[in-house]
């Protein structure tokens, strides 16, 4: 009979995991693709922030290095499983273990860390050398799509993958507020690489809607490369002065 520990078991930790993280991203991506760019075309085609409509072809490549992005995620899902099952992390089951008021609290602090990782990290790819050889695969869709959210070179998928496990080996986080952190996670990548604008006018003029990161902010990352390096949050490139002039 074989152990829990054997590479069988970890190797199906991957599939499931990748299954279901792949699960994720056609869902995602397929409905936002489904309802802005077929359902809803004519409607909002005045409202793409690309001039240039992306080509079928770009939507393949996409496809295919987001599987390949989703097999690299689904590797560190079930390292980070392995862990979780022998009390390696701080992640935990039962909502009563802290105070209820430190739900929202953890699931703010995993995002400002998680930006701030992504903010450095994303400028240190854009370093020409490194650009080329990791974080270039991305920067080929010149004109970002939903597909687009997932789409990267296997060593940037590496990055981006790492971070979240080790976060959670050290910040306690309920198991149903790292559910609700992946939906957000990848709902806002797809969100801000469709090229359409969703957010009323009115909450992108507020203070408060400058805070957040949408498709126009990401669209002139993809346009500029050297500005609107952020993930969710627009502090650290106003504070760092690298956001996008057009954006003001």
């Amino acid at each position: 009979m074989m152990e829990a520990d054997t590479p069988v078991f970890f190797f199906a930790y991957v599939l499931i995991f990748f299954v279901a993280i792949l699960f994720r991203y056609f869902v995602a991506a397929g409905f936002f693709y489904y309802y802005y760019y077929v359902l809803k075309q004519e409607e909002f085609r005045e409202r793409r922030l690309s001039r240039r409509p992306p080509k079928k072809s770009q939507l393949k490549k996409e496809i295919i290095w987001s599987i390949k992005s989703s097999v690299i995620f689904a590797f560190f899902g079930a390292v980070l499983y392995w862990l979780w099952q022998r009390d390696l992390t701080a992640i935990y089951l039962d909502i009563t273990e802290y105070p209820l008021w430190y739900l929202p609290v953890s699931l703010v602090i995993i995002l400002l860390l998680h930006e701030t990782y992504y903010y450095w990290i994303h400028r240190w790819m854009h370093f020409p050398g490194i650009f080329r050889k990791v974080h270039k695969v991305h920067h080929d869709s010149h004109t970002p799509t939903p597909w687009t959210a997932f789409s990267f070179h296997p060593w940037e998928s590496l990055l981006e993958a790492i971070i979240l496990p080790v976060l959670l080996l050290f910040i306690p986080v309920s198991v149903y507020v790292l559910g609700l952190y992946l939906v957000i996670m990848t709902v806002s990548s797809v969100v801000n690489h469709l090229d359409i604008e969703i957010y009323p006018l009115g909450f992108q003029k507020s203070k408060f809607g400058k805070l957040f990161i949408g498709a126009t902010h990401h669209h002139y990352h993809h346009k500029e490369y050297l500005t609107n390096y952020g993930l969710y949050f627009t502090f650290w490139d106003k504070w760092m002065s690298t956001e996008s002039e057009k954006m003001e």
